[in-house]
């Protein structure tokens, strides 16, 4: 990171916070009379996934109403620094609203550096057109809008705009990006100030604090360049964010927001959603229902369940599982062993398996594999399963552990590679992802349980409570294979994988790879749902590489949580199954 620059706080420095003296913050009546100072007028900057409206350049309150009317579809124009917002509203009331949203200022005189940068990141500006594309499927899994094809390659023309992206130095995968507008470049701002917009973090990110720091990265760079502070906007309740900017020593000021109404941003202004205490696996798809005119009605929020309307006719739900999965599907995917037979039979690669009714059983698995997985033969969620598991004793205790969710246990060969979860719907693969076991980087400090907890709030935070990581006897197993105790201090940069399982209920994370997918993979997924007869499944499979024709089946999942493939249109096209006829004309062609 950069050091502060030499200058410091100048003699006679307008105080930022002022709303006196700053034309950003004089929110009523005439604009400020600044002498000497030419700020542009009537200013809109692209910023690819919309407009920066500077409200602070224009004197006509139905000028800016007419601009910010002009919105384009699935773009996202914002207002900022808007003189009488209440006015400007008032030219179009059925068309704009005022944004939800504080906004924060930081005194660059008052930002304290942090110097524990931590290992396996580094920040750097984006470059190239791999960068866009990593760059947008990170916002569109975020629920966020991408910037238009073509934009970022104007960056070189565009002073004003900085965008940075945070990567993983061992992957190379981008988990981070942040946008920084330059007011000074933008509208020879008289305040010398800048601002933070579109800051997102892969929410599968296992690195800490990723928000931050490159939140730091670029407070540091536009203070080195001589601007006097920054401002963000930010939701009144991401308590989250606010507690990181007031960590930073940002102060709330009293500027405004104003936007147009949209259907991205429409949840602000028609209130809560009627489904909110539906979980997010559930108020994806009734969503997207309502936004097709679907009727809804939740019959059981805590399981999930409700049921979808049109025209008549109505179908019930509990989640991604509808009355269009038959019993027998269903029960074919729940007792895993029938689900091997079935794919077996019709051909596919599976792993070898056993239902374990001693000790005997063990040893005659053992003899022939050098690792097992054990794991109940009905369940889901990832419980009960123990995987690489070579030893006799070991082995009977995971069976042991096993039974308490099944009577049924059984004992599968062990299969080396990427874990992939391919769904398919109306039998065809509409998304890949690989899922990965949660894993963890010592910071030198903490112990391996506090790093752990760490990461499992992180977790649940960036999947609205769904994944988390249990600090139970299989976390601890997998901890002391390495050598180390939960209650060790793990050195500074080094990563430790603390669950053997990807499951993303017990903190696996998720990365897609829809694009990736070999063909003879989507085959082999389609084929596995028509021997099933199951319209909507995630099925799990074992592969070297994504991109090769080699695989293992592990298992199928009837209630696949569609949540977790962003972008791909997975709820989409399970609406379009269960209401064909309210399909877009203008949805993608199938893959």
């Amino acid at each position: 990171m950069s050091k502060k620059p030499e200058q410091g706080k100048e003699k006679g420095r307008q105080n930022p916070m002022d709303p006196s003296a700053m034309a950003s913050l004089k929110h009523w009546g005439d604009p400020l009379d600044l002498p000497g100072e030419s700020m542009r007028e009537e200013v809109a900057l692209d910023c690819g996934w919309g407009r920066l409206i500077f409200g602070q350049t224009f004197r006509d309150p139905k000028k800016l109403a007419q601009l910010l009317r002009l919105e384009r579809e699935g773009r996202r124009d914002i207002a900022l620094y808007v003189r009488e917002p209440h006015v400007v509203l008032s030219y179009a009331p059925q068309d704009l609203f005022m944004d939800p949203s504080l906004t924060y200022r930081l005194d660059f005189s008052n930002y304290e550096e942090r110097g524990d940068f931590p290992e396996g990141m580094r920040i750097r500006p984006m470059t190239g057109e791999d960068d866009q594309r990593r760059i947008n499927r990170l916002y569109m899994a975020r629920h966020m809008v991408p910037a238009y094809d073509g934009f970022y390659s104007k960056l070189p023309d565009k002073p004003e705009l900085t965008v940075l992206v945070a990567e993983e130095v061992a992957s190379g995968d981008i988990i981070g990006v942040v946008t920084g507008v330059d007011h000074r470049e933008a509208i020879n701002d008289p305040d010398n100030g800048c601002s933070l917009w579109a800051l997102v973090s892969d929410p599968q990110a296992q690195i800490p604090a990723v928000g931050e720091w490159l939140s730091r990265a670029l407070i540091e760079l536009m203070r080195d360049r001589g601007r006097a502070f920054m401002d963000l906007s930010v939701m009144h309740d991401n308590h989250a964010a606010i507690h990181l900017y007031d960590k930073l020593n940002f102060e709330q000021v009293p500027v405004y927001c104003l936007k147009h109404k949209n259907s991205i941003n429409e949840k602000l202004f028609i209130g809560e959603d009627p489904e909110e205490e539906l979980n997010i696996y559930a108020r994806l798809i009734t969503k997207e229902a309502r936004r097709r005119g679907i009727g809804v009605e939740v019959l059981d929020a805590e399981g999930g369940f409700f049921r979808l309307s049109l025209g008549g006719r109505w179908v019930t739900c509990r989640e991604s599982l509808s009355e269009m999965t038959s019993a027998v599907a269903m029960s074919r995917c729940d007792d895993k062993a029938v689900t091997r037979r079935l794919l077996q039979k019709e051909g596919l690669r599976v792993p070898e398996q056993v239902v374990v009714n001693d000790e005997a059983d063990i040893e005659n698995f053992l003899s022939r594999h050098q690792e097992v997985v054990v794991k109940p033969a009905r369940g889901e969620q990832g419980r009960g399963i123990q995987v690489g598991l070579s030893r006799v004793d070991e082995v009977s205790r995971a069976v042991e552990s096993a039974r308490t969710f099944c009577d049924k246990v059984l004992l599968e060969q062990c299969v080396s590679g990427d874990d992939l979860r391919i769904i398919v719907i109306d039998y065809k693969v509409v998304a890949a992802a690989v899922r990965r076991p949660p894993k963890i980087i010592g910071d030198g400090e903490q112990t391996i349980g506090e790093l752990i907890d760490r990461l499992s709030r992180r977790r649940a935070a960036a999947t609205d409570g769904e994944s988390t990581i249990p600090l139970d006897a299989e976390t601890e197993r997998c901890v002391s294979r390495t050598g180390y105790r939960l209650d060790d201090i793990l050195p500074r940069g080094e990563w430790l994988q603390v669950r053997t399982t990807a499951n993303l209920h017990t903190g696996g994370t998720i990365h897609d790879v829809t694009g990736e997918l070999h063909p003879v993979l989507s085959s082999a997924a389609v084929r596995a749902a028509k021997a099933i007869e199951i319209p909507v499944v995630g099925l799990d499979f074992m592969v070297p590489d994504v991109s090769g024709p080699d695989y293992a089946i592990i298992e199928a999942n009837e209630r696949p949580g569609l949540a977790n493939h962003e972008p791909q249109p997975t709820v989409e096209c399970f609406v379009d199954l269960l209401f064909p006829h309210t399909r877009s004309q203008n949805k993608r062609s199938d893959m």
